[in-house]
């Protein structure tokens, strides 16, 4: 359950966060796909970022410094290939673009770029050092019950959101007609 509720705590955080760069910068838009208050793109990079720093803890058994070089690389390139995979399918499934870096100087097309990427990694060590430690103490005391209700609503979102929007509830009215 560890695990689950770092996904459901950090994509929460997430979307609370790029409401309030959103409200700050003036944009109107929304955080993520989904019609609840989770980004699960920040649960799935949280996940990694944890799952990797605590295999390089455990297996690395060097230096902090050089621990700390291979988990900001391993997190640089794992979050930058998750962001150009999100941001692909969303395309692809949801015929729209959340975010697009072409105006960055270096982009790599307009789902990635290295500014971004950077960025990604100095803020994984952030988490891995300073946010994790802090948020683990109340992430642990979860009762599993909360932890079931929040996948339950999570499934029900998905569901919903496949069958709003996009061209499934097409195909379903054709099929039930």
């Amino acid at each position: 359950m560890y695990y689950m509720n770092c996904f459901f705590l950090y994509s929460i955080l997430g979307f609370l966060f790029e409401h309030v760069v959103y409200f700050f910068m003036g944009h109107k838009g929304d955080s993520g796909i989904l019609y609840g208050p989770w980004t699960p793109v920040y649960g799935i990079g949280i996940l990694i970022i944890i799952l990797v720093s605590d295999f390089i803890f455990k297996n690395l058994h060097s230096t902090k410094l050089l621990q700390t070089l291979v988990i900001f690389v391993a997190v640089v390139v794992l979050l930058t290939a998750i962001e150009l995979l999100g941001g692909i399918l969303i395309e692809k499934i949801f015929k729209t673009t959340f975010w697009d870096y072409s105006n960055l100087k270096f982009h790599i097309g307009k789902y990635i770029a290295l500014e971004i990427s950077l960025a990604w990694g100095f803020i994984s060590l952030l988490v891995v050092y300073f946010v994790k430690p802090f948020f683990d103490k109340f992430i642990l005391k979860i009762p599993s019950w909360i932890t079931i209700l929040f996948m339950i609503f999570f499934i029900i979102d998905i569901c919903s959101t496949l069958f709003f929007k996009t061209k499934i509830k097409d195909y379903f009215f054709k099929v039930f007609k």
